[in-house]
């Protein structure tokens, strides 16, 4: 009986013992098939971002590209987890979205850079714009603060000291001698509202997307490291080794040769020095 009863216990053991085995291996097995939600904007950054999910597949990571045509829903979807990391904002952009969406998105790395222009379908170069001439604006804070200080470094506006680059406005304008006249609009819309408009800045990505040739095209082309974009997740997820290769791979050679070659310079790569 006592032997009986000895090898019972034995027996429970060892299946525990293989039952807790295979949770391990199934768990295993799962976090490596995990398939990784990458959320990006329509264009340039869907793109490129394919270009690292080849590189990521070759590794067996199993990235997916997630488009979207807005520039607050990759956040808000990364924010409920419908998606696990995103590529398409830069630093000033997430730090506002933070601030005012009181969220907790990180960044995790750089990726590339979209540089801001100056277009016209109109007018050839910034001294031809009239008096009075009507310009359009992004009317999001980022890239509407980023819009005037083109405008101010391309010499058509001047800006008060100290403005908030983050978070400027037309009242922020000390000088205007041309008396431009900004119409405010989404991002993406501007680039289809030129036929209307004297002239506006576009993101490159937006330009591209539209047909133009931005270092043929734009009047003026800005270019500032500050607005290199990032890899962002959340924070409890911003040391996962996973996430933290895929932002290695926007560094690798292949994509830096697609960025230069598919881009010309309006694009930078995360490594390419701003001059």
């Amino acid at each position: 009986m006592k032997r009986t009863l000895y090898e019972i216990i034995i027996a429970i053991g060892l299946v525990i013992l293989l039952v807790g085995c295979a949770g391990n291996e199934e768990a295993s097995g799962s976090e490596a098939d995990k398939v990784i939600k990458i959320g990006v904007t329509a264009g340039p950054h869907e793109e490129i971002t394919n270009e690292v999910k080849k590189l990521a597949e070759k590794e067996g990571i199993k990235l997916e590209v997630v488009t979207f045509n807005d520039f607050i829903l990759p956040n808000r979807a990364l924010e409920k987890g419908e998606i696990d990391l995103n590529s398409y904002q830069n630093l000033p952009f997430l730090e506002t979205f933070n601030e005012d969406h009181n969220a907790d998105l990180v960044s995790i790395g750089k990726s590339v850079a979209m540089l801001m222009g100056l277009y016209s379908t109109k007018y050839d170069s910034v001294e031809d714009l009239p008096q009075g001439a009507t310009v359009g604006l992004p009317n999001d804070p980022v890239n509407r603060s980023r819009a005037l200080y083109v405008y101010q470094n391309a010499g058509l506006i001047k800006l008060k000291p100290g403005t908030d680059d983050k978070n400027a406005t037309v009242l922020d304008i000390a000088e205007n001698p041309k008396e431009l006249k900004f119409k405010e609009l989404e991002s993406a819309m501007l680039a289809r509202a030129m036929t209307s408009l004297d002239a506006s800045t576009l993101n490159s990505n937006f330009a591209l997307q539209e047909g133009y040739k931005p270092k043929e095209d734009a009047m003026y082309l800005n270019n500032e490291e500050k607005f290199m974009g990032v890899v962002v997740t959340t924070k409890e997820n911003k040391d996962n080794e996973a996430y933290k290769r895929i932002v290695e791979l926007y560094h690798a050679e292949e994509v830096k040769k697609f960025v230069e070659e598919r881009y010309d310079g309006v694009i930078r790569h995360a490594e390419d020095p701003f001059n």
